[in-house]
């Protein structure tokens, strides 16, 4: 395990692709007794995503139909690799309209914690808690056939879902440089949702935040 700024971390997102393995690296029960715990990464096997929002946990995982999913919120399951930290408070911030995409949101996020005070060279998480305008989403499910997982191939294993009209609450985590790790290639956030209104909950893609409300860790003593 890693400790960078605010958040621990363990495992690779790149591993899968070196060994073309998606092998368990943690058990997400050995955290199971943090409180304020927020956690997020893939199901080992590429069978779902796990999102840990305020120590309560969302698994969702492809079963049935293609499109079908179920949600266990136990911890009795094992990640690829997962991000997560520890906060009791939180400040807020509104999200203006006019930042319509994940990009806008990256730049956005990584203002507002410079404007704040934080080491933005650090990774950090951050919450949001609104309704989108518009939210794709995916699951993991193996479609790899048995095969060695390659760039394709796991691209390939991502159930797609639009969710619209839904209060959602978001968990990310922001850096700049750990592409390949935790935050995939090209990217500076990884985001995971939380439905209110539905059983949805994974790994967002992108999406128009529409009314929302960012969180960064509070700094007051």
């Amino acid at each position: 395990m890693d400790r960078h700024g605010l958040v621990q971390y363990t495992g690779a997102q790149r591993d899968i692709f070196r060994t073309g393995r998606a092998d368990a690296i943690l058990s997400l029960a050995g955290l199971s007794h943090l409180s304020h715990l927020y956690a997020l990464g893939p199901v080992a096997g590429l069978d779902g995503e796990i999102t840990v929002f305020d120590s309560r946990a969302h698994v969702s995982r492809i079963r049935g139909s293609e499109d079908t999913f179920i949600v266990d919120h136990t911890f009795d399951h094992a990640a690829i690799f997962l991000v997560w930290t520890q906060v009791n408070q939180w400040e807020d911030v509104p999200v203006p309209r006019s930042v319509s995409s994940c990009r806008e949101l990256e730049a956005f996020v990584r203002h507002m914690a410079q404007l704040k005070g934080f080491d933005v060279e650090a990774p950090f998480p951050f919450l949001m808690s609104g309704t989108p305008r518009q939210l794709a989403w995916h699951i993991n499910v193996d479609r790899t056939l048995g095969q060695p997982i390659t760039t394709d191939s796991f691209r390939r294993s991502k159930q797609p879902y639009v969710l619209r009209g839904e209060h959602v609450d978001v968990f990310g985590v922001y850096s700049d440089r750990h592409a390949g790790i935790f935050v995939g290639e090209g990217m500076k956030i990884h985001i995971h949702f939380v439905s209110r209104d539905s059983a949805a909950t994974g790994h967002i893609d992108d999406f128009d935040p529409g009314s929302l409300i960012l969180c960064l860790p509070s700094q007051r003593k």
